[in-house]
């Protein structure tokens, strides 16, 4: 990676902290980063400025800019990674990352900045584990001895952790992004899913995952039952993931983080039929009223229950004395929405619920008349979430935990799709 230096700056370039790890570039090319961002619209700035003096990669948080030179062929995406990781690390100290609190923490922020990275290589970044040796009182940081953690290759996990019940849980989480248009086409279809873990387990345990990946269940030839394999995209996996094993053998073999992290993220690109559809039939009467009935029907197994689903739909920001009739659940107009909101509370799989509602319209805007512009109605949005179900059908097919002290651990493993961008159009 090599960095030759990392600065904090104000929002006019000017440096607040700066710390030179190798001392290759002169600290004064500050100044050329500060003319360029005195100079520059702000859309007009790149996270990467190239001059003939240095490269300056860059991120901005709240009134600050985090930067970085070099005039190495250095990692791009790397050094940026750790500039993210730096402002993490920096929020979980002072909350708010801004001048004023840098200003107040400089003793802090230096210590930081130098357990982080060495000669310009990134060492520790995780706040749990410099939160063990680095506190608040800067008079104490002699006294205390670095832990394990810092010498060892797990830098995300200290040793000698305790748990009196050692436990496990998994859950896999998938949010839907869909895109519906008025006809009923589906135009956007995604799945963006995460596996957040909680682990409390004792000693430095191993674990190993395994879920009916397409890729591995063709090398193994093994069958997946009745469920199928799922083709992942865009893997992203926590550090503590060995990643030559993964590539090797696609097993997801890993040492935990104590406490809650997201193991893993993952895509996928696949044309899904929508789980909650809505059917919305408008008919406006001339000048003086509106009304709205709406089909809402769950698309998914009898066996899955929707939670707290929460049906938006648009309507003129004109429209008064709201009345409404539900089969189920309850409707209210939000009117700083400009929208009814139909809550049902638990909406089973192959079920069908109707809705009416009926507006006043004071304005003549909303007429049939052919004077009246055509206004865009925006598309019903829809949230829930389906416990026990995942819309990409991946499951789990093993978490085993072995830990030299030989204790058992019990595994937890959920499966939760919500919706995520989930919209149709209205006709």
């Amino acid at each position: 990676m090599a960095a030759s230096a990392v600065y904090i700056l104000d929002m006019k370039g000017k440096v607040i902290i700066a710390r030179n790890y190798r001392g290759d570039v002169p600290m004064s090319v500050v100044d050329h980063f500060a003319r360029h961002v005195q100079e520059s619209e702000e859309v007009d700035m790149k996270p990467i400025v190239v001059m003939d003096v240095a490269t300056f990669l860059y991120i901005k948080t709240n009134n600050l800019y985090i930067m970085a030179t070099t005039q190495r062929n250095a990692n791009a995406a790397v050094v940026l990674l750790f500039l993210y990781r730096l402002v993490d690390v920096l929020a979980s100290y002072f909350k708010e990352v801004e001048e004023e609190s840098i200003r107040d923490n400089f003793v802090i922020t230096y210590e930081l900045m130098d357990e982080m990275m060495d000669f310009g290589y990134p060492q520790i970044s995780e706040a749990k584990i410099l939160r063990e040796y680095i506190t608040q009182e800067a008079h104490k940081l002699e006294a205390q001895r670095p832990p394990m953690a810092v010498t060892n290759a797990v830098s995300w996990r200290s040793e000698g952790i305790k748990h009196r019940k050692n436990e496990i849980f998994l859950d896999v989480v998938e949010k839907l992004n869909l895109l519906v248009s008025a006809n009923g086409t589906v135009l956007r279809s995604e799945i963006l899913g995460s596996l957040q873990m909680r682990s409390y387990l004792s000693g430095m345990p191993e674990l190993k995952l395994g879920l009916n990946d397409k890729l591995l269940m063709e090398s193994s030839g093994r069958r997946t039952g009745k469920g199928r394999a799922v083709e992942m995209e865009d893997i992203k996996f926590h550090q503590c993931v060995r990643l030559a094993r993964f590539e090797n053998d696609r097993t997801i073999s890993f040492i935990p983080p104590d406490g809650e992290f997201e193991l893993m993220s993952y895509r996928l690109n696949t044309q899904v039929k929508p789980l909650i559809w809505i059917e919305a039939m408008v008919e406006p009467h001339s000048h003086s009223r509106i009304e709205y009935m709406i089909k809402a029907k769950s698309q998914f197994k009898q066996r899955s229950t929707a939670n707290n689903v929460e049906i938006t739909i648009p309507v003129p920001p004109d429209a008064d004395t709201p009345t409404f009739k539900a089969s189920v659940g309850t409707a209210k107009y939000a009117p700083e929405r400009d929208a009814i909101v139909w809550t049902i509370k638990q909406f089973h799989g192959g079920k069908e619920y109707l809705m009416r509602a009926h507006f006043g319209l004071p304005s003549i805007t909303h007429g049939e008349d052919g004077g009246a512009a055509r206004v865009e109605k925006p598309p019903v949005s829809v949230k829930f979430e389906i416990p026990y179900f995942t819309v990409s059908g991946i499951q789990v097919r093993y978490l085993k935990i072995i830990e030299k002290s030989g204790y058992q651990a019990l595994p937890w493993v959920r499966y939760i799709t919500q919706n995520g961008d989930y919209q149709l159009r209205m006709s």
